[in-house]
């Protein structure tokens, strides 16, 4: 394929122009305007506003009845921008720190070579889904209808990844991204003098308790072959030295890759507080949000995708999933596929995603485009 050359220079000048100007989930309106413009330009069928701010975009070709979905995310993160590149953010507080602007680029290159020379016989969508960052985007795209609408017989999605190096492809069959839950613990006593502390149950030293017990799970609860984190990331209560405070909240998260470990931790921190309310005499209550699954790829479809790869790049099987989530886990729970890792690391200590400091490499975006185009061609085979 050496009809990419001409391509990749605007796609990185669209690809600053969109670090330029990031959005938050849901609000990427320019965005998507910007997306939906150039895809109308090379003549696909465009529809808008699916789940949002969401995009897809159909190219059919030749009589096939195979079906695939290419997926990329659109939105940038609530984090002031330290890169000082000439395309740095112009929006104070956002910024694109986990390269969704390098992977809207890399799909629609993806979509302008395969517009023009599709190499394939079927139906292939361009998904460019809102809000990937915490507010689940894909699932707001799946009940808006997406799937019905959009038949994909599977699914692939692309991230850049700092950690491994640049151009390296790798993915793995099964869990390839934890499921990610936050947790809200609420103590409660009565708040009193704290000359006076056997007058009033005290919810900070029940806080204190409480946050030891919960480092244990992980250690004591959870087998050892299973792979599991649980931190506490807040802790809030008090306001004077001489008061004893009413109430203390803890927060923090969980990630695991296997439903069963899941519930088991979330039984033992339940178990944890009513323990704590019956020694320290306070209330608790938590609240359990499950907001990502694990990301589960098809076996079949990652091994599919690691073939591939290796006719683009170099390409290797990921050693052990990452504990970071990703909402692309919906759309697997839905369809079969795979989600990819494209290494883009530069350097000894390249800056990881969500930094101030991160930046997308646009060395790789080449690599990134022939994959997306590589995956198309082999699943929809004439």
């Amino acid at each position: 394929m050496n009809d990419i050359a001409d391509l990749l220079e605007p796609l990185i000048a669209f690809r600053r122009d969109i670090h330029a100007h990031p959005e938050l989930g849901f609000a990427e309106h320019r965005t998507a305007q910007r997306i939906a413009e150039q895809l109308r330009a090379i003549g696909l069928e465009v529809h808008e506003g699916i789940g949002g701010t969401g995009i897809v975009a159909v190219l059919r070709c030749g009589n096939g009845k195979r079906t695939l979905g290419l997926r990329a995310d659109m939105d940038a993160l609530p984090i002031e921008e330290r890169t000082n590149a000439a395309w740095s953010s112009t929006v104070p507080g956002c910024f694109h720190g986990c390269g969704h602007d390098g992977h809207v680029a890399m799909l629609l290159g993806a979509a302008q070579v395969l517009a023009r020379d599709p190499g394939f016989s079927g139906t292939l969508n361009f998904i460019f889904q809102p809000a990937e960052e915490g507010l689940g985007g894909a699932r707001h795209m799946i009940e808006d209808g997406l799937f019905e609408r959009f038949d994909c017989e599977r699914v692939y999605a692309l991230h850049n990844w700092p950690g491994l190096p640049a151009g390296t492809i790798s993915t793995r069959p099964g869990a390839i991204m934890g499921a990610a839950d936050k947790f809200n613990i609420v103590l409660e006593g009565k708040g009193g003098h704290a000359a006076l502390p056997h007058d009033t149950p005290d919810a900070i030293l029940a806080a204190a308790s409480l946050v030891q017990q919960l480092n244990t799970v992980i250690g004591r609860d959870i087998p050892p072959s299973a792979n599991a984190v649980l931190s506490v990331t807040e802790i809030a209560g008090g306001h004077a030295h001489n008061v004893l405070p009413a109430s203390v909240r803890i927060g923090g998260t969980v990630r695991s890759f296997d439903p069963v470990v899941q519930d088991r931790i979330e039984e033992r921190m339940r178990q944890m507080i009513k323990g704590i309310e019956t020694s320290f005499e306070v209330r608790g209550s938590l609240e359990y949000d499950r907001y990502y699954p694990a990301t589960i790829n098809d076996a079949d479809a990652a091994k599919d995708a690691l073939e591939v790869a290796a006719t683009v790049a170099r390409a290797e099987l990921a050693p052990e999933p990452a504990p970071t989530s990703e909402d692309f886990s919906f759309m697997l729970q839905e369809r079969p596929g795979a989600y990819l890792w494209l290494g883009q690391g530069r350097g000894d200590n390249p800056p990881p995603l969500h930094n101030p400091h991160y930046d997308f490499n646009d060395d790789v975006m080449e690599t990134g485009i022939r994959l997306h185009v590589a995956l198309a061609r082999h699943w929809l085979q004439d």
